[in-house]
């Protein structure tokens, strides 16, 4: 099994020792995401340093905040310090965090990703100075950077997913209910066969919110935090979990809009735990992961633990869903 790891940003575990536990456990990759607080940048290239054979990856950084060139530049780089290690995630993020912590307006999100994805692949990989003109980027002569990193796209709605089939390695779907992932995958589907590409070269990497636990509640409770929080926190998200739980998003939104945490978390049934994400014991998680993998299109399954779990629940659900924990 192809087994990611999204090191939780919070918490009293530092990423750079999770990732190196995680290299020792058997997971194939790790992944740090960014908002705040935290740079995923600085703390990669540092578990990069640390670690032998792990590949390292963004999940996410966010096409606003950082030019493409940047972007090319810190993809280039963490791929050199890792020796060839890196992949590079990127994705919109939310007008929330655009606007409110990065002062930009989030305009036209899915053309710029398009554009910024297309600058940063010509960068890493052209033969020549990489002359671009877009709807809304440019860039003059830019010297390629010959690094050959492989690019996934965090998108969710469908215009953003044909993005994915135009033109990236991987797609990393977060809160698109796993029953719906096959029926959302044609959209990639069709658009990378109408440019030309094979479909079945894009991996599949979803966001598997997970929370192993001896008491199933806990587990179950952490996993329902993290869904009422996206649900909740953007449109983009609820939009997502409603394609299977229309009513429950809505609802969901609707309270934690209203500042009711506790009953927005309250609102996820077992039912969308279930197909949103893994919780229970120990033996129950490991077989609900097992499932996933075995009956969905999925490729490589990025665990994420819910910031709403303690640390020793975090710790546990790595240590529990670890690949040589399988048997």
């Amino acid at each position: 099994m192809h087994l990611g790891l999204v090191i939780p940003r919070t918490g009293a575990h530092d990423p750079t020792d999770l990732a190196i536990d995680a290299e020792a456990r058997g997971y194939d990759s790790v992944w740090m995401g960014e908002l705040w607080g935290t740079s995923s940048v600085v703390k990669l290239s540092e578990i990069a340093a640390r670690t032998d054979s792990v590949e390292i990856g963004t999940a996410i950084v966010n096409v606003f905040s950082r030019t493409p060139a940047v972007l090319a530049m810190t993809a280039a780089t963490i791929d050199d310090v890792s020796d060839g290690r890196a992949s590079f995630g990127v994705g919109t993020s939310t007008p929330t965090a655009v606007e409110n912590v990065h002062g930009m307006p989030f305009e036209r999100p899915v053309r710029r990703s398009h554009e910024t994805i297309e600058i940063v692949q010509e960068i890493l990989t052209g033969d020549e100075p990489v002359e671009y003109e877009g709807e809304l980027l440019e860039v003059n002569g830019v010297p390629p950077v010959d690094r050959d990193v492989p690019i996934y796209h965090a998108a969710l709605g469908p215009a953003n997913r044909r993005v994915v089939g135009r033109l990236c390695d991987g797609w990393m779907p977060h809160n698109i209910p796993f029953s719906a992932l096959d029926e959302a995958f044609e959209v990639v589907e069709e658009t990378a066969r109408e440019a030309g590409r094979d479909p079945d070269g894009i991996t599949i990497a979803p966001y598997v919110p997970a929370a192993v636990s001896d008491d199933a509640d806990e587990a179950y409770d952490a996993v329902r935090g993290h869904i009422a929080y996206y649900a909740g926190s953007a449109d983009g998200y609820r939009n997502a979990v409603g394609t299977r739980f229309p009513d429950r998003a809505e609802r969901i939104a609707d309270a934690w809009g209203a500042g009711d945490r506790g009953e927005a978390a309250g609102l996820v049934t077992d039912e969308m735990v279930h197909d949103l994400g893994v919780a229970g014991t120990p033996s129950d998680a490991r077989e609900q992961l097992r499932e996933l993998v075995d009956e969905t299109a999925i490729d490589r399954p990025l665990l994420t633990i819910p910031e709403q779990a303690a640390d020793d629940l975090a710790e546990g659900t790595i240590e529990a869903l670890a690949p040589v924990s399988d048997s």
